[in-house]
C-alpha cells in the first residue's frame, strides 16, 4: 500500500482530496500547520476530528506543526504579496522531511485551480517546485459544489465549516502575486535562513493519531 503525507487544512478542500486517495487504498500522514495561537486548542479539536473522520476511510496519523516562529521570519523578510507562495513552499520543506521519516513516496494537497490567488498556474508551479517528491492533486479540476457534494457525503463538510483561526488567513496581501516567477521568490527566501527553526519545529511536532488497525 503507497503511503502519502497529505497537506491539511481545517477547510472544505484538502479533507476531500485526503479522502479520494484513502479511498484509492493509500495510507495518509496527514500534516496540519498551527500558528501557536490562544485558539490553538481549538484548532486542534477540529483537525483531529477532520482527523478522525477520514481514518473511518482507511489508515491516517496526524502530525501537529507549530509555525508561529516560522511565520514571523516570514513576515519579516518576505514581501507581503509573496508570502503566501513562502508560505506553502516552507510547508513543502518541512513536510519533505516527515515524508522521509515516515517512509512515504510522496504528497497530497487540496489545491483546486483558481480558487484563490495562490493558486494560478503560475503560482502553483512556483509551490509545488519546493517539492522533492510528487504531488498529488485529486481535486485540481473540480468545481466548488463538486468538492462540497463530496464533503457532505463523507461527513467533513459541518467540521470544515465551523469558524476557527486559519494559520494563514492573516498573511494574505489585499493584491497577492498571481504569477509567481520561481527565480524572484527564491532570492526572497535567501535571507530567511530559517533551517533551525525548521528541526525545532519537526522536534515539537505533536502526533495525535496512529494508523487504524
Amino acid at each position: 500500500m503507497a503511503k502519502y503525507v497529505s497537506l491539511m487544512s481545517g477547510g472544505i478542500d484538502s479533507p476531500v482530496a485526503s479522502y479520494l486517495m484513502l479511498e484509492k487504498g493509500a495510507e495518509l500522514i496527514l500534516v496540519h500547520f498551527h500558528n501557536q495561537t490562544i485558539q490553538k486548542e481549538s484548532v486542534k479539536g477540529k483537525v483531529e476530528r477532520l482527523a478522525k473522520k477520514l481514518r473511518e476511510y482507511g489508515k491516517v496519523k496526524l502530525y501537529m506543526i507549530p509555525f508561529g516562529e516560522i511565520q514571523r521570519k516570514v513576515i519579516q523578510n518576505i514581501q507581503s504579496k509573496n508570502r503566501m507562495i513562502v508560505y506553502r513552499r516552507i510547508m513543502f520543506w518541512i513536510a519533505e522531511q516527515i515524508l522521509e521519516k515516515e517512509g512515504a513516496i510522496g504528497f497530497v494537497t487540496g489545491d483546486c485551480l483558481g480558487q484563490v490567488a495562490s493558486q494560478t498556474l503560475d503560482n502553483l508551479g512556483v509551490i509545488h517546485s519546493a517539492a522533492k517528491k510528487p504531488i498529488l492533486t485529486p481535486i485540481l479540476g473540480y468545481d466548488k459544489e463538486e468538492i462540497k457534494n463530496i464533503a457532505k457525503k463523507i461527513g467533513t463538510y459541518l467540521l470544515s465549516i465551523e469558524p476557527y483561526p486559519d494559520c494563514c488567513s492573516f498573511m494574505i496581501d489585499k493584491h497577492p502575486e498571481t504569477k509567481a516567477k520561481l527565480v524572484d521568490i527564491e532570492k526572497e527566501e535567501e535571507g530567511m535562513n530559517i533551517s533551525e527553526e525548521i528541526e525545532e519545529v519537526i522536534e515539537k511536532a505533536e502526533i495525535i493519531l496512529t494508523p487504524k488497525i
